[in-house]
């Protein structure tokens, strides 16, 4: 009985693009997922992902957004996965990686969704400008740091 390999090069992705890419999308999802879901909507009940309808249509929305957020986050965990089965994976770059990604979606989220869109903000009935800066600052804090963690280990390379 034979078994059937994959071929050498069946991922598209060298060692350290799949590294970033797995760290990136794990940190988005985990963003969506775990900081802005569980946090701000289901424990805090301060908002939904889609304010401007019923509370029926703001949980569905949510639902969906829940779903989306977890798709991102295992497809994340399965690109490490690849990574990690063909090299050793460098892990400060995917630590950095994860908070770029974690920074780059609230950042997105605070900018675009709370403030061009309006499709909902962090809290309602309160003065904004506090949450906005906490929120938004935060963002740009957590992906600037992700980015310096990224920038000074851009010279380890996984070794295949």
């Amino acid at each position: 009985m034979s078994t059937v390999k994959p071929p050498e090069n069946a991922s598209s992705l060298e060692p350290d693009r799949g590294t970033i890419l797995s760290g990136f999308l794990f940190g988005c999802g985990i963003a969506a997922s775990m900081i802005d879901l569980f946090i701000f909507h289901l424990a805090l009940h301060w908002h939904h992902f889609y304010d401007l309808s019923t509370t029926e249509v703001a949980l569905t929305v949510d639902g969906f957004f829940h779903a989306f957020g977890w798709f991102i986050t295992i497809w994340g965990l399965f690109l490490l996965a690849d990574v990690r089965r063909r090299a050793e994976v460098v892990w400060a770059r995917w630590t950095g990686a994860v908070l770029a990604g974690v920074g780059l979606f609230q950042l997105l989220d605070g900018v675009l969704n709370h403030k061009i869109l309006g499709i909902h903000q962090i809290r309602y009935n309160v003065d904004l400008l506090l949450y906005d800066v906490v929120w938004i600052g935060s963002a740009v804090i957590v992906l600037l740091l992700g980015a310096f963690v990224l920038w000074r280990t851009r010279h380890a390379r996984a070794r295949v």
